[in-house]
């Protein structure tokens, strides 16, 4: 687990200095050794700073294979099974120069050619650059479970694992692009897209192929994976499960067991939830020693998931760790910080725990631990996909008596990521058959967030619909012709899971102190074969991830098995007069007129409606999405004043 950076610019000689910059941005993600290459003759700078977890001592990069060392790597994440695919390598001849599971993509893309990705298994992004070919070459995984950035100019192309390195680069301009801060506003980014105008994401499943062209550079995206559901007839008929529970065990342990592969510790995190418990159960099994376990606690209990969390704990003799978090904790400077590493806005501070949790994970000397993000996304978890299939799917009277027992049981989240009331577009409805449920609530959000932007932002996006900026990026390809649960659970992996969970829920949180989070729920072989179950069997006379339950029943204990999926997040503050103290600090250095004004992102007078009127909500509701709308307000503003602006943020 690492971060890469570089530029290729024909024409321009390239300055170590300036890469030197790059990387020192990015020292969080590496900070046990760096490592450059400038090739003057191409016009070729890349950078590589190293968080050693495989090859502790001979693993430093960038890695180079071919008699000249014309092919060069950098890489950031891991490569699971290398060991099985170094020694496939090795009887063909190949000679490795460290046992770094990283090598192997120089191997493998010098027999395979761009078909080189095929081989890989794993969270990955790469940078090549071939000397021979004239080619760079720019790879992400395919759930996009680590980042990578890139910026086209006239001057070339520039990449990082984050966007503060090529903000580094003198040639790069830091404006917030009004389109996505609409879009951050409503909480869903438009595919591709970044906070920043000219700064765009290597989308999941693709590479960026970039080739010498006369003078300058032509590049292409390769689109080599997605989440491919069958048509829907083609979904396996009639009553037998067992095929697909044994399918889904069989591959979630094989994915937890690679991903325990490490020349360093290995612990897990642990929530209230089934997908965390499932992974500790397994990973507790295969390891000859006790798995430290970490939990985050709330002060709220509405939100707490600690105590389920034991339970687990207990049952399968880890060692706990419980981070207490009390609200004044989720804002002041840590809020900044974690702004600052996510490089875009958060609707609820869960991103400000779990910061807190990976320093705490840093602290107790681990640099690598299991998670469950891609359960939801695979099994049909989240209750707003459990909303689409019981409007699409179930009989009229059963229907009525589910969605009711649904809203009541997650009545906490109404306002937030269950909406309050239905909404609808007509690109979604051409493009799915209907508008999600899991959009319905940003929609909300979207007619109330458009005039807090200041005049000249608001003009800039009058014509720009972000709803079917969304639908526009979206492959109807990949859509038409599926079930509705398909389409649904399809159109969030494309756009929340790879702009939400996996990056201020995840990488970036994660890696803001240097720990590498490993999700084995998003592994490509067990994700294959989870697209191919019914959607009868992953939700089951009404009970979600019926397929993950009944795999890993003898694993959890009756609590958990039973238990109804609860989303995991933290306490809004705008539902408490006491805990809305916490944030006060914060809302008088950011959205005070003066700061408002200066920043030039939003209407100072509306943003002082906004507030006046979020201190006399009394309607719950409400009051939470308000919790949406003052956590991206802020998110903005910090960004604006530490990436345009210039301040620093607070230390770590």
């Amino acid at each position: 687990m690492c971060g890469i950076t570089g530029y290729w610019c024909p024409g321009t000689r390239p300055a170590e200095a300036t890469l030197r910059s790059m990387m020192a941005s990015l020292v969080h993600r590496g900070p046990d050794g760096d490592g450059v290459f400038v090739d003057e003759a191409n016009d070729v700078a890349m950078g590589h700073v190293r968080l050693a977890i495989i090859d502790l001592e001979g693993g430093e990069q960038p890695l180079f294979a071919g008699p000249e060392r014309n092919v060069v790597l950098t890489a950031n994440g891991e490569l699971y099974d290398y060991k099985l695919e170094r020694t496939r390598l090795s009887c063909e001849g190949v000679r490795f120069q460290t046992k770094t599971d990283s090598e192997i993509a120089l191997h493998l893309y010098r027999r395979h050619g761009l078909d080189f990705v095929h081989h890989l298994r794993g969270e990955f992004a790469l940078a090549m650059f071939d000397r021979d070919a004239q080619r760079l070459v720019l790879v992400r995984d395919r759930f996009g479970i680590k980042p990578l950035y890139v910026r086209h100019s006239p001057q070339g192309v520039i990449w990082g694992s984050e966007i503060k390195a090529l903000l580094a680069h003198p040639s790069v301009p830091a404006r917030l692009c009004s389109q996505a801060a609409l879009h951050q506003m409503m909480q869903v980014m438009a595919p591709g897209t970044t906070a920043f105008e000219g700064i765009e994401g290597v989308k999941p499943g693709e590479m960026l192929v970039v080739e010498r062209d006369g003078a300058g550079l032509r590049s292409r995206a390769i689109r080599y994976w997605d989440a491919d559901f069958p048509q829907a007839g083609d979904h396996a008929s009639g009553a037998e499960t067992e095929p697909f529970v044994d399918g889904v065990r069989e591959r979630l342990i094989d994915a937890v067991r690679v991903r325990l592969e490490a020349d360093v510790p290995v612990g897990c995190y642990l929530s209230g939830g089934i997908d965390s418990c499932s992974a500790l159960g397994l990973a507790t099994t295969m390891q000859q020693s006790h798995v430290r376990a970490f939990t985050i606690s709330f002060d709220d209990a509405a939100y707490d998931e600690a105590k389920i969390a034991a339970e687990m704990a207990e049952r399968t003799a880890a060692s706990q760790v419980v981070l207490d978090l009390k609200r004044e904790q989720l804002y002041g400077q840590a809020f900044e910080r974690t702004a600052w590493h996510t490089e875009r806005t958060f609707y609820n501070t869960l991103a400000v725990a779990k910061w807190h949790m990976s320093r705490r994970v840093h602290e107790d000397g681990y640099k690598v631990v299991i998670t469950g993000e891609g359960s939801d996304e695979l099994f049909a978890g989240y209750p707003f996909f459990k909303v689409d299939y019981l409007r699409h799917c179930v009989a009229p009277e059963e229907r009525a008596r589910q969605l009711d027992a649904l809203a009541a049981s997650n009545a906490v989240f109404k306002g937030s990521i269950l909406s309050e009331a239905s909404h609808s577009h007509p690109a979604f409805n051409d493009l799915v058959g209907f508008t999600p449920a899991w959009l319905q609530p940003w929609m909300s959000v979207l007619e109330r967030v458009r005039p807090l932007l200041a005049k000249e932002r608001r003009e800039e996006v009058a014509e720009y619909d972000p709803i079917q900026g969304i639908a526009d990026r979206l492959d109807s390809n990949q859509i038409s012709g599926r079930h509705p649960l398909d389409r649904v659970q399809y159109s969030w992996i494309k756009t929340m899971l790879e702009g939400q969970i996996l990056t201020w829920g995840g990488d970036r949180v994660d890696m803001a102190n240097s720990m590498e989070s490993r999700p084995p729920f998003l592994d490509h072989q067990l994700a294959e074969f989870a697209f191919q179950v019914p959607p009868s069997v992953r939700i089951r006379d009404g009970i979600e991830k019926w397929v993950l339950r009944e795999a890993m029943r003898g694993v959890l204990p009756t609590t958990l098995y039973e238990r109804e999926k609860f989303a995991f997040m933290a306490p809004p503050a705008t539902i408490d007069a006491a805990k809305a103290a916490a944030v006060q600090a914060l809302v008088e250095r950011y959205l005070s007129p003066a700061a408002v004004e200066t920043a030039g992102v939003f209407d100072a007078t509306a943003v002082e409606r906004f507030l006046a009127a979020t201190q006399r909500e009394t309607e719950r509701d409400r009051a939470v999405q308000n919790d949406v709308i003052l956590n991206h307000l802020l998110g903005l503003q910090v960004l604006h004043a530490q990436f345009v602006q210039g301040q620093a943020p607070p230390p770590n």
